[in-house]
């Protein structure tokens, strides 16, 4: 009597480890209901607030998102002043939540185009919650991948200049090392809203093997089944960096073939 056949190990679900998000559409959102571009940003932190809370959920350990870019200085002058009211009302309001949860706050970015009262704001959060471990949520205010990176490359020439480092000891592992968010797992999954399928200038360095997913919904509509879809997406992807770990039924016939000639 032959024996049942053997039933196959459930799959592992994977769960990324940092979620980057570029958080798109809150303009359009307004626009396509008459509002205002700040009643749009406004509906963008209550999508905030629902992202962090699913990601803590779903066991990822750092979000990051992309909230003001150092392209962003360029928008109208009211737009960048809402921008950066709103920035500090969220900051009051959520810091002290977003502590008693042990949840970390970071920022990267220029700090030097803020005012004072901001400043002490993202000071306070950072110094506050510097202890948690449950989860990290870094938010990219006046930040630019290429600026990151060129930041980087400044700090390595000037231990060049002082005479501490030869150019030759530099290499990717070193460079990286002076990149934002260098003590953190690299983003595994980048998500970007409304529909646009660039990665705008963020995190350059940091995403070089991320999976990306687009997706159409407007950012202030961005809800759990978007980021069920998009984990969904992110668990179907075969993430080699660059590594093949199976043989392809035409490289093992050439493989055959070529032993063939080798023994003739």
């Amino acid at each position: 009597m032959s024996s049942p056949p053997k039933q196959s190990s459930p799959r592992v679900i994977d769960v990324p480890q940092h979620i980057a998000i570029i958080m798109d559409g809150n303009s359009r959102w307004a626009k396509s209901r008459g509002k205002g571009t700040s009643d749009g940003h406004r509906a963008g932190v209550e999508s905030v607030r629902e992202v962090l809370k699913l990601c803590n959920q779903s066991g990822v350990k750092v979000l990051t998102l992309f909230a003001f870019s150092s392209e962003n200085w360029l928008r109208p002058r009211a737009e960048v002043s809402a921008l950066m009211s709103l920035f500090s009302s969220y900051l009051k309001k959520e810091v002290k939540a977003l502590h008693k949860d042990g949840v970390r706050v970071r920022f990267i970015g220029g700090r030097d185009r803020f005012s004072d009262s901001l400043l002490k704001q993202m000071e306070f959060a950072e110094s506050l919650t510097v202890n948690n471990v449950e989860s990290t949520l870094v938010i990219a205010v006046d930040y630019g991948g290429q600026g990151d990176i060129a930041n980087a490359a400044r700090q390595l020439a000037e231990q060049v200049k002082q005479g501490d480092l030869e150019p030759e000891q530099i290499n990717a592992e070193l460079l990286g090392s002076h990149i934002s968010l260098a003590d953190l797992p690299a983003p595994d999954l980048l998500i970007r809203t409304a529909g646009e399928q660039r990665i705008s200038n963020f995190l350059l360095w940091q995403a070089a093997y991320a999976e990306f997913f687009f997706s159409d919904t407007l950012w202030p509509d961005f809800s759990e089944l978007d980021m069920q879809q998009a984990l969904a997406s992110y668990r179907c992807r075969d993430r080699r960096y660059g590594r093949r770990d199976e043989i392809s039924a035409d490289e093992k016939s050439h493989a055959v073939d070529s032993k063939s000639l080798e023994a003739s």
